[in-house]
């Protein structure tokens, strides 16, 4: 029943549930050169696939550069190369710490077990370090097993260097694209607001009110799927979420005036274009917004009040929250609190970090007494299907399972037909290029083009005989029965994922939090704080098990990902507020306090029960202006029609 307590607004749903991922060609053709360039260049230096140190060069270039391409998912240059960084950088650990996890003995089963528990608490950071979390695991379990004439300061050193390769290519990537898709795409809902403003009161508004509703509609789709593929949060896709979401005022009050035929203000249409620049990155919105309107139609009042309401967002400035000053960058201590939450102080971390341990654990031990070929590919198993973000740990295991199947099947008729030769190369080109289609599809289908490559791959390393197909398959089933037995059956309490319990926690400590901060004391303030912050990190904890599991699961967690967005907006808000009255900002009004804390408790109600608020704005003036607005701005996106896409 907990799993039909909880659905994201229907409009939402239909979004991401309708809306096939698009081929993504520039990524297809960038996998498809960076991954085997390495390998063909130690082919072509060698004269042929001849096992050697340059081949051995090429091979560890090549993982190198697998995991470096693997890690940028679009936005901006900075997080693409954290992720790139995050990832090449704990992947290099890995292989020397895979060293000490060769042979047998205790020693090995030791330094996997620590490796894995340093994964489990890193990937609860961020999502970078998730990604690089994973790649410590993977190349530990690689370096574990795989034998080369190299020396592991070699190993290292062209890991190394095919990373850089494949950052070089992101590189590229980056500067010859048009700009990024999820902020472009947010962009254009300002655009097209500007354009449906200026065709207020013409033949072409009902045109121009449908492109709005498409762009609407394509940009929560493209925010939406970006945070569904991430390993943990964005704030770059948090800040264009809560962007859209800030948006509806000006939408509405756009959608009106067309229907009724008004010409929009100049002013307007040109505050909207200039919203799309500020957001599309082309120049800084201008500090002073449009004045506000208190004469004149209704539907251009409505209009001129959405746009400073947006014009509050995009370009957020000092006057938020009435303060004088910005609010300060926390310090170091705060800041280790919040880390310290969402790591060490986190139940569902610490839970993750001991099963995490056992599979992997149990996978070193089998790797050591079965008398299986490449046992290794066990333990890389088990890795890659517990995956360090807290997804689900059956589904990945049963996609891992079938998906894999299917890959070993295809790796195994090219083993056959193809020469050693550059037609291997040929093949991993294809199944390279294939990998951004099925990562965006599901993780089956990534695996089914992930595993022939890696076969090839460490096949041209340790050439194998026909057996090696048959092995590794049962590897793999080894593997997974490791986890759905050591990590999934013993541990009932992961079974579910209580998203519908963290969010009624989330929005009862926000309540707490609203109330002290106004009428509390500094230490009732600094615990509600935290107790706030606290279950924003466990909800989206929750809402990262959730994005891993099938649809229709994913997609409904996907489409509430801009609620808990507005959530956390709120709780910044509030603690801006503070900062604001403790700033010679106006006390605020006990009864304006109550009503806020109000609409806070009915949030959660009307998600829950799928019931749409009523459409009056919070009346709340000073410091507690912007609070308002972010609660308003959730109540507007749990409504059962999105802004624009009514009937008429």
């Amino acid at each position: 029943m907990a799993e039909r307590a909880l659905r994201a607004p229907a409009w939402l749903e239909e979004l991401v549930r309708t809306t096939p991922p698009p081929v993504p060609w520039r990524d297809v053709a960038r996998f498809a050169v960076t991954i085997p360039a390495p390998l063909a260049v130690a082919v072509a230096v060698e004269g042929g696939i001849d096992p050697g140190p340059v081949l051995g060069a090429g091979v560890f270039a090549t993982t190198g550069a697998l995991a470096g391409v693997l890690a940028p998912q679009g936005g901006p240059l900075r997080d693409r190369l954290r992720r790139t960084a995050a990832a090449a950088g704990f992947g290099g650990l890995g292989l020397v710490v895979g060293q000490f996890a060769a042979g047998g003995g205790w020693l090995p089963v030791v330094v996997v077990a620590l490796a894995a528990a340093l994964a489990a608490f890193v990937s609860a950071v961020d999502a970078a370090l998730s990604l690089g979390a994973l790649q410590l695991l993977v190349y530990t379990a690689l370096a574990s097993g795989l034998v080369t004439p190299l020396s592991p300061v070699a190993e290292v050193g062209w890991f190394a260097v095919g990373a850089a390769w494949a950052t070089l290519t992101t590189l590229v990537h980056y500067a010859t694209e048009p700009g990024d898709p999820d902020r472009t795409a947010v962009a254009a809902v300002f655009t097209r607001l500007g354009e449906l403003l200026a065709a207020a009161g013409t033949a072409q508004a009902e045109d121009a009110r449908r492109e709005l509703t498409t762009a609407l509609n394509d940009a929560y789709d493209r925010v939406i799927r970006s945070r569904s593929h991430l390993a943990g949060r964005s704030r770059e896709l948090a800040e264009l979420a809560g962007v859209l979401n800030a948006a509806a005022p000006l939408v509405e009050g756009a959608v009106a005036t067309a229907r009724a035929g008004v010409p929009a203000d100049p002013q307007d249409v040109n505050g909207a274009h200039a919203l799309a620049a500020a957001v599309a990155g082309r120049q800084e919105l201008p500090g002073e917004r449009p004045a506000h309107l208190e004469e004149g139609e209704p539907t251009r009042r409505a209009v001129r009040h959405g746009l400073r309401l947006a014009w509050n967002v995009v370009g957020d400035p000092q006057e938020r929250a009435g303060a004088a000053v910005p609010p300060p960058r926390p310090d170091r201590r705060t800041r280790l609190h919040d880390l310290v939450d969402r790591t060490v102080a986190s139940a569902d971390t610490r839970a993750f970090a001991v099963r995490l341990v056992l599979c992997m654990t149990v996978a070193e031990v089998a790797r050591q007494y079965l008398p299986i070929e490449r046992p290794y590919w066990v333990l890389l198993t088990v890795a890659i299907v517990l995956k360090p973000d807290f997804g689900s740990v059956f589904t990945r295991a049963v996609q891992r399972g079938a998906g894999t199947l299917v890959g070993v099947l295809i790796g195994s008729v090219l083993l056959s037909v193809l020469p050693r030769d550059a037609w291997v190369l040929v093949a991993m080109a294809g199944a390279a290029a294939l990998l951004p289609w099925g990562r965006a599809a599901n993780f089956g289908l990534f695996s089914v083009f992930q595993t022939p490559l890696i076969i090839l791959l460490l096949d041209i390393a340790l050439p194998g005989g026909p057996g090696l197909v048959g092995a590794r398959l049962l590897d793999t089933v080894i593997g997974c029965a490791i986890v759905l037995v050591f990590g999934y059956l013993l541990w009932p309490q992961t079974w579910r994922a209580p998203l519908d319990e963290a969010l009624s926690e989330a929005a009862h400590a926000l309540d707490e939090f609203v109330a002290a901060a106004f009428a509390g004391t500094p230490a009732e303030r600094r615990r509600a704080r935290r107790r706030s912050y606290r279950a924003l990190t466990e909800l989206q904890t929750q809402l990262q098990r959730r994005l891993a599991e099938p649809p229709p699961v994913s997609t409904r967690a996907a489409a509430l990902w801009p609620v808990i967005v507005q959530l956390e907006r709120t709780s910044d808000a509030v603690t801006e507020a503070v900062i604001a009255a403790g700033h010679g900002g106006p006390a605020p009004d006990p009864a304006q306090v109550a009503v806020l804390r109000r609409a806070v408790r009915e949030l959660e109600d009307d998600i829950r029960a799928h019931r749409p608020p009523d459409d009056a704005e919070i009346d709340a003036d000073g410091v507690l202006a912007p609070v308002a607005r972010e609660v308003d701005a959730a109540r507007r996106l749990v409504r059962d029609a999105a802004p624009g896409r009514r009937p008429g």
